[in-house]
């Protein structure tokens, strides 16, 4: 899918400098209906929702990417159509995307993720209105959309319990390893560790893929050796939060 090119890369940088530089507390008025898109094989299409929140009417554009947020939209070849591309939302109301799978060939034995882009560009005020000094901000809003194939081994609830977990140490400072056996990704809110007396804290959000070694960085100090209690937050399908504890047995930095 070769999105329009009426966004391009250098007004999403300029932007975000100007964002960064001047710190200015605004907020999105286009929100996705949910945090998460699952594609499962047999579905002809998915649907996704948008909805202004906002008092005016926003324009927006529509892209997957493969996980790159500076890809430029213009030049990305997913197996996804997403109609419309652009749109126009006014305030308080919805429109519905549609995300059709376009065939071309994916792993069938596990889980692939895209991300779904929604580009929000608030809309240019009368010359009568509008203040001396403005500042008019895009918003671009990421979710994960993942294809699930048919007949993938095991069951995507129970993937976070066979995630196998070992506690390393980086440059002194403590970390935990996780290894997914599974045809399944599964994302995290937050990781705790507890050992020896100690705790520390992964909260930052990750995501570990079928059959990948990750290492999270910890915040805290786990000294101690022999086993770890690791206590995980992972997000389900409906956006949701389920919880479980696992344990570790190799010393840290082995």
């Amino acid at each position: 899918m070769r999105p329009p090119h009426i966004f391009r890369r250098p007004l999403l940088a300029g932007l975000a400098l100007l964002c960064a530089v001047l710190a200015i507390p605004a907020d999105a008025s286009v929100v996705i209906s949910g945090t998460r898109v699952v594609y499962r094989a047999p579905e002809k299409e998915v649907t996704v929702r948008l909805t202004n929140e906002g008092t005016l009417p926003a324009l927006t554009q529509v892209w997957l990417d493969e996980g790159d947020p500076h890809a430029d939209p213009a030049t990305l070849k997913v197996p996804f159509l997403v109609t419309p591309p652009v749109m126009r939302i006014d305030a308080g109301k919805a429109q519905t995307l549609r995300l059709m799978y376009t065939g071309e060939a994916l792993p069938q034995d596990r889980e692939s993720v895209f991300w779904l882009n929604v580009l929000e560009v608030p809309p240019k005020p009368k010359a009568d209105e509008a203040p001396a000094n403005l500042l008019q901000l895009a918003f671009r809003s990421r979710i994960k959309v993942f294809f699930r194939p048919q007949g993938l081994k095991g069951v995507v609830q129970e993937a976070p319990s066979q995630l196998q977990w070992r506690l390393v140490h980086d440059g002194g400072k403590p970390g935990i390893e996780v290894r997914n056996p599974t045809a399944y990704h599964v994302s995290f809110a937050a990781i705790e560790v507890a050992a020896g007396g100690q705790r520390a804290v992964f909260d930052d959000g990750g995501m570990v893929g079928p059959g990948e070694t990750r290492a999270f960085p910890l915040k805290g100090e786990l000294k101690g050796g022999g086993g770890a209690t690791v206590h995980y937050r992972c997000i389900n399908d409906h956006g949701g939060v389920s919880e479980g504890e696992a344990t570790t047995g190799d010393r840290p930095g082995a």
